[in-house]
């Protein structure tokens, strides 16, 4: 079982990661589109300056599941460093629930505000609604849900390795 939801959480955190990298790529293909419409052609396309905003926010928030994977989760370093094993591991669970609390707030009302948004239209693109903008948080969450539970499994805790 363990094995089974690890791997289940491989591919949805490699999955979140592709879809990170592709908004990554289309932002800064379409920061050049811009650039050279703008400067270049002089012929400004205002419909990129949105598209750029939305495709950097659908990146945050399916890059974070990695952070939360590798273990990057707000906890007290120096607090895990001076304690025994045992109260280690009752850390990890405190703050394992702690940021699940944190996430499930963000599903929750990430959700109720995409619902909310979907009457609007995005600025620049009147066909386009933005609750496809905002769905970003509740679909970046349920990908983080499982980094976390992956991390609490199996903990990588590459942020203490790493700090300086």
């Amino acid at each position: 079982m363990k094995n089974a939801f690890l791997t289940f959480e491989r591919w949805t955190t490699f999955i979140a990661m592709l879809g990170a990298c592709a908004m990554l790529a289309l932002s800064a293909s379409l920061g050049m589109f811009q650039i050279l419409m703008r400067f270049v052609l002089e012929q400004p396309a205002e419909w990129t300056e949105v598209l750029i905003r939305f495709s950097l926010i659908w990146m945050v928030f399916l890059a974070i599941p990695a952070a939360f994977r590798q273990g990057a989760m707000v906890s007290v370093d120096v607090l895990y460093r001076w304690s025994p094993p045992a109260l280690r591991r009752v850390l990890d669970w405190v703050v394992a629930l702690a940021a699940l609390a944190l996430i499930g707030i963000v599903i929750w009302y990430g959700w109720d505000y995409a619902q909310r948004g979907g009457v609007q239209s995005m600025a620049g693109l009147e066909s386009v609604s933005m609750f496809w903008a905002y769905l970003a948080m509740p679909v970046g969450g349920v990908f983080c849900a499982v980094g976390i539970i992956g991390n609490l499994i199996d903990p990588l805790r590459m942020e203490l390795e790493t700090a300086q």
